[in-house]
């Protein structure tokens, strides 16, 4: 009896250790990732205190942050709404098909999330200015591409893109071909099997890449600047009215990089929430 007692004692006296140990371990770990949570998290709270809330309302009625603002939206729209069009398709041969050249297509939609914007600013502008690969032919044409509001959607397009393009492939790849092939078993043609069986388990992805396209496009500077000019209320977006503002009016510049934090941080949220959704269901 003596030593059933003894063990049953013994027991949460072994397993207290270790739990204290676990404790100290996790409080080490929080110790050693506060200098980057800092380094994040203090730089963009200056931003935050640096301008009263007054200043950046009067500051947003001013005609060339607004006519910046809503180029920037009126230009990313544009841009996602050609990414998803163009970019499914190429997403879904990604995901479905094997063919030679394949892991070189893959490559090179990868490419521009690594090129730094200028370089694809300077390739923009020697395919389609005027004196360009293809821009020869539009500008006898009649078209000019090159710093036009057209030229800022191209290099939103050509740099954000790929987030999309990458988000919907991994998604294509994911879906049940069991689930599809019943579908067609059932009679559904193609486009009904993608209707209503692949879109929906992948809609929730193909948002989240959506998303994060048009928050990539909304803060596009170096190819936009170099393709398209920094001209107010005909190419001048978000990001390069800051550069001017950073020259002419701080206050501005603060402004607009305020505006541009909350979107991005809410695009975040967005996209976290969706895939934090996504995971409990398919878990569930």
């Amino acid at each position: 009896m003596r030593d059933t007692t003894v063990a049953r004692v013994a027991i949460p006296a072994r397993l207290a250790s270790p739990r204290r140990v676990v404790r100290a371990r996790g409080a080490l770990l929080a110790l050693c990732s506060l200098p980057m949570a800092l380094f994040f998290l203090v730089p963009l709270a200056a931003l935050l205190l640096r301008v009263s809330p007054a200043d950046v309302l009067a500051n947003l009625v001013d005609r060339q942050v607004a006519q910046a603002i809503q180029l920037s939206i009126g230009t990313t729209l544009i841009t996602l709404a050609l990414t998803v069009l163009a970019g499914t398709p190429v997403a879904y041969l990604l995901a479905r098909r094997r063919f030679r050249g394949r892991v070189l297509l893959d490559t090179l939609l990868d490419l521009p999330m690594v090129l730094p914007p200028a370089v694809a600013g300077i390739a923009l502008l020697i395919t389609f200015g005027r004196r360009g690969l293809i821009g020869q032919g539009l500008d006898a044409a009649g078209i000019q591409l090159a710093f036009t509001p057209a030229a800022v959607i191209l290099a939103q397009t050509f740099v954000a893109a790929p987030f999309y393009v990458k988000a919907a492939a991994a998604a294509f790849g994911t879906v049940d071909r069991e689930l599809e092939q019943a579908a067609a078993l059932d009679g559904a043609g193609a486009l009904g099997v993608f209707r209503h069986i692949t879109l929906p388990l992948t809609l929730p992805a193909l948002f989240g890449g959506a998303v994060m396209t048009w928050a990539r496009a909304l803060g596009e500077f170096g190819a936009t600047i170099i393709f398209a000019g920094n001209f107010p209320g005909r190419t001048q977006t978000m990001p390069l009215a800051i550069y001017l503002g950073f020259e002419l009016d701080f206050s501005v510049a603060l402004t607009l990089a305020i505006v541009l934090l909350v979107i991005s941080f809410a695009v975040l949220l967005v996209v976290k929430g969706v895939l934090r959704q996504r995971i409990q269901s398919t878990v569930a």
